[in-house]
């Protein structure tokens, strides 16, 4: 392990294009080897989201809805394959297939903005699977009640009286 001085950042020296397609510097693209704090992230993109605060909030807004979709996603309807016609059965398979592609590409999306080791980006990041997790979870114990049948077993809640 080497320390560099610069406070655990390492200087990225760019590969070069050709036709002179990056114009960057080895001082433009500092690589954070440790969480740090502040506005001044690149995320997905060189570029972006720059170095305003709005681009940053709107960025961190991004990356909670992103979060927050991975978990909804990973609750599919269960395949009915009872009277339905071979077709509807492949057809329902395609699209949970579908589905799941975009959940896994979300959730590396997910995955490679907090490898930007911003605190902020990490805190809405978790933040979004929690509050997506939350919601997937009061809507199956809201079904569950309203069909008279808790889960009380796969929600963890304990309806024995004392």
């Amino acid at each position: 392990m080497s320390h560099d001085g610069n406070g655990g950042m390492t200087n990225m020296t760019p590969g070069s294009m050709s036709g002179g397609g990056m114009n960057s510097s080895s001082s433009d693209m500092m690589m954070h080897m440790s969480f740090y704090w502040g506005k001044d992230v690149t995320i997905f993109f060189s570029g972006w989201p720059e170095k305003s605060l709005a681009m940053y909030i709107l960025a961190l807004f991004f990356i909670f809805v992103l979060g927050l979709a991975v978990e909804v996603l990973s609750v599919s309807p269960k395949l009915v394959t009872g009277s339905t016609a071979r077709s509807n059965l492949m057809l329902a398979v395609f699209v949970q297939a579908c589905i799941y592609a975009l959940r896994m590409g979300f959730a590396y999306l997910v995955m490679l903005s907090v490898m930007s080791y911003n605190l902020g980006v990490f805190i809405v990041a978790v933040a979004g699977h929690a509050v997506g997790f939350f919601l997937v979870k009061a809507r199956a114990l809201a079904v569950a009640n309203r069909a008279g049948n808790p889960m009380s077993s796969t929600m963890g809640v304990n309806n024995s009286k004392v």
